[in-house]
Parts: C-alpha cells; sequence; structure tokens
C-alpha cells in the first residue's frame, strides 16, 4: 500500500505502464498530477498536472530518499530520447552518482549568456517564429551588461536599471520588448528547473505606457521606397515588395512555400507544417497574386522549398534591419515591414473598400490592425 499523503487523503496507486507516444500525446488531466511510470525505461515517468502540462522525470532513490530529476517537456522532447537520459541518468545512479543534486550545483553555474544560448537552441528557436528578434534585443542590451553574471544572481533591482537606461534613452518601446524579452527566458529557465531562483525578476515592473503604431508610407514615400528595393539584394527587395503587395505578415511572407502556390492562388495554411509555422489566427487562408506578385515569383530560383530563402536555403532574415537601412538612405522616418502590410490595407480601404473587406485580404480578425 502506497503512504498516505501529508494531508491525510489516501495516496494513489502508482500508474505503471508501456508509454508510447500516441499516449503522451492523448493522455488526459486529472485533478491531481499524476505519474505514469514508463515499464519499458527504469526510473522514466511522465508526470502529467492538472494543467495538462506534460514532463518527463526520472526516478531514483539516494540515502534511501526518493529524487525526481526534470527530464524535459514532453512537448518538446520525444518519448526515444527521453528514454535515452533516463538509460543515461540510471547509468550514473548505479555508479554512486547524484544527479539532482550535480544538477543544482551546474546551475548555480551557469552565465546569463549560457542561459541565453540553451534559451534559444533549446525553446525559442522551436516555438517562438519572432526569436531572432527577441535575441537581437537580448544581445544589444542584455548581454553587454549580463553576459558573465550568474544567471540565478540577476536580481529585479538589476532588471529595473537596464530598462531604465534604455527609457530614458527616449526609447521606451525598446525598453519594453527588451523587459519582454528577458522575462521570457527567465520565465523558462524557471519552469525547466534549469535556473533554481524563487521568481523572475522582470515580474512586477511596469511597462511603459505606448501609443498604437500609425505608420505608414505616404503616396509621396510609396515611388522612393519601391525603386530603393532595386539596390537590394533580389530575394529581400523582392520579400519586401511582396509584403506591399499582398499585405500579409511578414513572417508567412518570409515562409512562403512554392508547394503552396497553385495558379494564381497562393494558400497559407493555419497550422504548422514542413517549416511554414502557421498563420497567426490558426486558420488557413489564400490569397489571389497579382500579376506583379507572380513576375516576382518568376524573378526568384525556384530550385527551393522557399520562395524567399537565404543562401543555406532557409527562410530570407533580416528584414527590419534592411527597412531600416533603406529609411536611412532616403532620410525618412522608420518604417518596418509590419508598416509596409499597414499601408497595404490603409491603401485598401482608401480605395473605398470596407475595414472587413481588407480584414479578409489580411486575414486578422476585427479589431486589431483594422482599427488603424
Amino acid at each position: 500500500m502506497p503512504r498516505p499523503r501529508e494531508d491525510g487523503a489516501p495516496a494513489r496507486e502508482p500508474q505503471h505502464r508501456k508509454l508510447t507516444d500516441a499516449f503522451v500525446r492523448r493522455v488526459q488531466p486529472e485533478a491531481l498530477p499524476t505519474a505514469y511510470h514508463d515499464t519499458a525505461q527504469k526510473g522514466l515517468a511522465l508526470m502529467v498536472r492538472p494543467n495538462g502540462n506534460r514532463s518527463y522525470k526520472f526516478l531514483y532513490r539516494m540515502n534511501g530518499r526518493p529524487r525526481w530529476y526534470h527530464i524535459g517537456d514532453a512537448a518538446g522532447l520525444g518519448l526515444a530520447d527521453a528514454r535515452k537520459i533516463a538509460r543515461r541518468l540510471y547509468g550514473q545512479v548505479c555508479l554512486g552518482n547524484d544527479p539532482q543534486a550535480e544538477k543544482k550545483a551546474a546551475r548555480k553555474a551557469g552565465t546569463f549568456r549560457e542561459l541565453h544560448d540553451r534559451y534559444l537552441e533549446e525553446w525559442a528557436k522551436r516555438r517562438n517564429r519572432s526569436w531572432e528578434q527577441a535575441d537581437w534585443l537580448v544581445k544589444n542590451y542584455l548581454i553587454s551588461r549580463w553576459g558573465a553574471l550568474q544567471a540565478a544572481s540577476i536580481s529585479r533591482s538589476d532588471v529595473r536599471t537596464v530598462f531604465n537606461a534604455i527609457t530614458n534613452k527616449g526609447a521606451p518601446v525598446v525598453a519594453n520588448q527588451v523587459l519582454a524579452a528577458a522575462s521570457a527566458i527567465f520565465a523558462w529557465a524557471i519552469r525547466e528547473e534549469v535556473v533554481d531562483m524563487p521568481a523572475n525578476p522582470c515580474a512586477g515592473i511596469p511597462r511603459n505606457p505606448t501609443k498604437a503604431r500609425e505608420r505608414v508610407l505616404a503616396d509621396a514615400e510609396m515611388p522612393a521606397v519601391w525603386k530603393a528595393f532595386d539596390d537590394l539584394d533580389p530575394v529581400r527587395g523582392n520579400a519586401l515588395r511582396m509584403i506591399l503587395l499582398t499585405g500579409q505578415r511578414p513572417g508567412e511572407i518570409r515562409h512562403m512555400r512554392r508547394q503552396d502556390i497553385d495558379g494564381g492562388w497562393w494558400s497559407l495554411p493555419g497550422q504548422a507544417e514542413g517549416g511554414w509555422p502557421g498563420t497567426k489566427n490558426g486558420e488557413t487562408h489564400r490569397v489571389w497574386l497579382t500579376d506583379a506578385a507572380l513576375e516576382i515569383l518568376e524573378e526568384l530560383d525556384d530550385d527551393g522549398r522557399f520562395v524567399f530563402a537565404s543562401e543555406r536555403g532557409k527562410p530570407v532574415a533580416g528584414l527590419d534591419e534592411t527597412m531600416r537601412a533603406v529609411c536611412a538612405k532616403l532620410e525618412i522616418p522608420k518604417v518596418t515591414p509590419h508598416d509596409l502590410r499597414r499601408t497595404h490595407g490603409t491603401t485598401i480601404t482608401g480605395l473605398g473598400f470596407t475595414r472587413e473587406q481588407m480584414n479578409r485580404l489580411q486575414n486578422h480578425k476585427e479589431g486589431g490592425i483594422g482599427s488603424v
């Protein structure tokens, strides 16, 4: 019989079964955290919490006491890999080592730079479609200050100092973005037990108040910006043109795939698949490509998966930096790739079409960009 819980309630009988990928995906959460012990690998267990979170744990005993070692989130780690890790940990325990104690010691030695690198590789690049922008903010505003510091030693005072310094330089929006990027890193580190710290040091720091951005290209700016794209490399220049022509999100343009184009139609699947990140609202969308858009497709190489591909075949990056360079050359106020999408929407309504029609073309819900 299992021992009763500390609150006097009867303990739950251990759940033993051979774990499968299908079971890990489909198992339903219960009112209490439930551990399913894998009969195929000694010590491995799937922990399912009431909120639906699933994670792999390694259970062993050290000096007569049970120890739980956090392996990883089941959403990002396959069962086969979890078994390999558990097998390695079991071998360490058989040799008299204490993996959990060693893990805690390693946490204390990790710098913020190392934490940021782990966050990118283990989480952001797999889950966050805008990870490159956050990475740029961290490298430009935080690594120089915190890179060599122990991640667990960074306090709310440290965060507030950086936040105030950026704000006082006249960049309140950037300060908010840097704070959000740092908060995401610490939240992941605490959730995954990568860093041993009591709370997220970014929590509780109020953001700077901001107004909705309303930058669109003026009629006089449009020809100059369009012509300036001629001076860019064909991939980036045409990617920016495609945003103006179709009004789709910059991230969707970057991941545009040849396989989704059929005649004059471009289909945007709602869910992520095969390198495509999925649409923002999760709804499948179709866009009619004009003659100018089709001419762009004909100009670019068609031997890769992505229309706007880098030399390595991956979706092109650096559109924000490219637009900053264009604006600096033309000596006009800042324009972002998303502002090109906003310009497309404003042009549509300026031609006499309704906001609802514009929303349908740009695949967003009423109350978002449509309010501009």
